[in-house]
């Protein structure tokens, strides 16, 4: 269960008890965890009146260089400094560097929020 909410620490350092457990509203949801492949996607209510779209796999990315954007087909996860595994298992987040038909790129956006996965080519 992720920590949102409250710090567990005062502003002196010292450690703040929990007085009960999260309730039902206060739960977060389980991450999306973009793969890649074939394009799937799952609407979500957001707070509000506000929709996400989740991205469950993707193989397209929209890659910037120097201000020209093109669509490139995601071929593989290279790195992923969000977890190690994450390389293994072809989970795209922010910050992951993909191999794509263009050439290594940085992803910018977050897949899991916004649906859709925006990346910066890389000076190799």
């Amino acid at each position: 269960m992720k920590d949102q909410g409250r710090s567990k620490r005062k502003r002196t350092g010292g450690r703040r008890r929990r007085s009960h457990k999260k309730t039902r509203h206060q739960l977060g949801r389980e991450p999306s965890e973009t793969t890649v492949g074939e394009p799937r996607f799952q609407v979500v209510d957001a707070r509000g009146t506000g929709t996400k779209v989740r991205a469950l796999s993707t193989d397209t990315a929209q890659v910037a260089d120097d201000g020209d954007v093109t669509t490139a087909t995601i071929e593989d996860v290279v790195e992923n400094p969000a977890n190690v595994n994450y390389v293994r298992r072809n989970i795209v987040t922010k910050g992951a560097i993909v191999e794509t038909t263009e050439g290594r790129a940085r992803v910018t956006s977050r897949p899991g929020q916004t649906g859709q996965v925006s990346a910066v080519l890389l000076d190799e």
